[in-house]
């Protein structure tokens, strides 16, 4: 499997039918690919309309939390489940928009085929981000906060849509509301961080599960907790010691020929 698409979601049954699609639309003949669903303690039909789809989608999947544990536990969750070898991300809500997925996966296959080394995490960026007012003005100002205090180079580290390495994924620290800052733990890590702008939608159904204050009451402590992780990270250079080769034995010296030894103790003596 090359590709898992990871879908973390709480109470958003009418967005599952018309994202699963599009997913399909978008990645049918493009890449392996699964779609893994995570129900988030959900009080609505969302998991039972995953399993509806499941029916002619053999490629869904569907993982549950009996209560609600976060997006960032949501996504964990999927992507330890996942058989993909990439991750890709991407909100529930249907804001996001999964045509951009062929784009960012041949940017990850481009570097691969050049040797890039370092992991590499490829992040959306919503240009002209179709939200509220306020939502695009707390965003401006988190972003120009994280950026100066992180030096994460990302303008937009909240987008839902990322695509990075399954094992790159689960060698990062995990805390509540990681997804947030994902280019400021991959560069710790010693990767590379790219932006690439990607379409961004206004919500069709259902409510936003968070607003401004939300934000803005974590970000503080968690944006603490991150710079107080990127002091501590040290990135050792592993060397493996092997023991050294064995000395190849001396070459044994010529004999001497049975003749000349003959003569040697037959000559006469003058």
């Amino acid at each position: 499997m090359d590709l898992s698409v990871v879908i973390p979601v709480k109470n958003e049954a009418g967005n599952i039918a018309p994202l699963v699609a599009e997913i399909a639309a978008a990645l049918d003949g493009v890449v392996r690919y699964e779609i893994v669903y995570v129900d988030d303690g959900s009080s609505d039909a969302s998991a039972a309309e995953i399993r509806r789809l499941q029916a002619r989608l053999p490629q869904l999947r569907l993982i549950c939390h009996a209560a609600s544990c976060g997006q960032s536990a949501a996504i964990r969750s999927g992507v330890k489940r996942a058989r993909g070898r990439w991750i890709a991300t991407l909100d529930g809500d249907g804001q996001n928009d999964p045509a951009d997925l062929p784009a960012l996966w041949q940017i990850a296959q481009k570097s691969a085929a050049a040797g890039v080394t370092p992991p590499l995490l490829i992040a959306g960026h919503r240009a002209r981000r179709q939200d509220s007012w306020s939502k695009r003005q707390a965003s401006r100002i988190a972003n120009a906060v994280r950026r100066r205090l992180l030096h994460d180079a990302t303008p937009d580290s909240g987008c839902g849509l990322k695509l990075l390495p399954r094992a790159l994924f689960l060698d990062l620290p995990y805390f509540d509301h990681m997804h947030r800052f994902l280019p400021a733990l991959v560069l710790r890590e010693g990767g590379i961080v790219q932006s690439v702008r990607v379409n961004h939608r206004p919500r069709q159904r259902g409510l936003s599960k968070y607003g401004v204050l939300d934000r803005l009451g974590v970000g503080v402590s968690d944006l603490l907790g991150v710079m107080w992780l990127a002091r501590r990270h040290t990135r050792p250079q592993p060397v493996e010691d092997t023991a050294p080769a064995a000395p190849e034995p001396a070459a044994p010296e010529p004999a001497t020929p049975s003749g000349q030894a003959q003569t040697q103790r037959t000559a006469p003596v003058l």
